[in-house]
């Protein structure tokens, strides 16, 4: 049974840093791309950051560009999303997803992920 666990979420003031991290447990974590997604209050879900299988390729949203990395741990089967000069608008449940792929393959569309975690909340006050 796979399992996407994400921990690392909480409040924090505009302008502050978070790290969120994803376990995962259940499948060969190295033959899967991993994203992540966030979703506000109201709004669809949408594509935050993706790495590849292998961990040399990653794509980052516009809007998080310059401000969000992401990596992963293939031994630790773990991705992780370091979240750094936070804005109010970043503020929504946080969800990492896993799909299985080509070694360098990136993949942003929310469709094409197969696993998903269940959410971990981030508040940016102002």
């Amino acid at each position: 049974q796979v399992e996407l666990v994400e921990s690392g979420g909480g409040e924090v003031q505009s302008g502050g840093s978070l790290r969120l991290s994803c376990a995962a447990s259940g499948l060969t974590f190295s033959n899967y791309a991993m994203g992540w997604f966030r979703q506000a209050p109201g709004k669809e879900r949408e594509f935050v950051g993706a790495i590849s299988r292998n961990g040399y390729s990653t794509r980052s949203a516009n809007s998080v560009k310059d401000r969000f990395t992401i990596s992963r741990d293939n031994p630790k089967n773990t991705v992780f999303l370091q979240m750094n000069s936070l804005k109010p608008e970043d503020t929504a449940v946080y969800y990492c997803a896993a799909v299985i792929s080509l070694p360098y393959t990136v993949v942003t569309n929310v469709k094409q992920y197969t696993y998903w975690g269940q959410g971990t909340q981030v508040t940016v006050s102002s």
